[in-house]
């Protein structure tokens, strides 16, 4: 009886752990009715990296505009492959006016280690948005942690509040994101 007793109490602390864990592993943060994490309806954690000049930018400077936080780098193929669309959609829609933002912006997050090759590519690529950040330490980035990022292209769309509206939109999937939230 004792055994089983014993045997139930490891198992239920097993779970137990295991639980407290998982609800780690997704944490939120609750503050006044706004929970910050990183699901669809969140307030997107704050970012405030330097730019390639030196000069810190937040995310909460562009508060305001809907914003694609987008984690990239130089070195990798399938997000310089995609630079071509986020450029025309970056054209398209940065004047726009949405249900709750005005203009639209890019905050690109590079996963780099090279300053000079995250500035070249952004030259080369043509990336026209202001707001380049990166802490140049490649998959130890900060902002990669923060946001759980463990494989690029990733992305988060944020209304003009900071809310994640959606996730890892890519090609038409992002044209489609933003035509449905703009004011005509």
């Amino acid at each position: 009886m004792m055994k089983h007793l014993t045997l139930i109490l490891i198992t239920g602390l097993i779970i137990f752990g295991f639980t407290t864990k998982s609800e780690r592993d997704n944490k939120s943060v609750q503050t006044d009715e706004v929970v910050i994490g990183l699901s669809i309806g969140n307030k997107a954690p704050e970012l405030n990296y330097m730019d390639p000049n030196g000069k810190n930018i937040s995310l909460s400077s562009l508060k305001g505009k809907v914003v694609l936080i987008d984690f990239w780098a130089s070195w990798c193929g399938p997000c310089r492959m995609e630079n071509p669309n986020v450029v025309r959609i970056y054209e398209k829609y940065k004047d726009q006016k949405f249900k709750n933002g005005k203009g639209f912006t890019i905050y690109g997050v590079s996963l780099d280690k090279s300053k000079q090759r995250w500035q070249d590519a952004i030259l080369r690529d043509q990336l026209n948005w202001q707001s380049h950040v990166s802490d140049l330490k490649g998959w130890e980035s900060d902002a990669s942690k923060k946001y759980r990022v463990y494989a690029i292209p990733s992305n988060f769309l944020i209304d003009g509040d900071g809310i994640i509206i959606a996730k890892n939109l890519r090609g038409v999937a992002l044209d489609n994101a933003l035509n449905k939230i703009a004011l005509n």
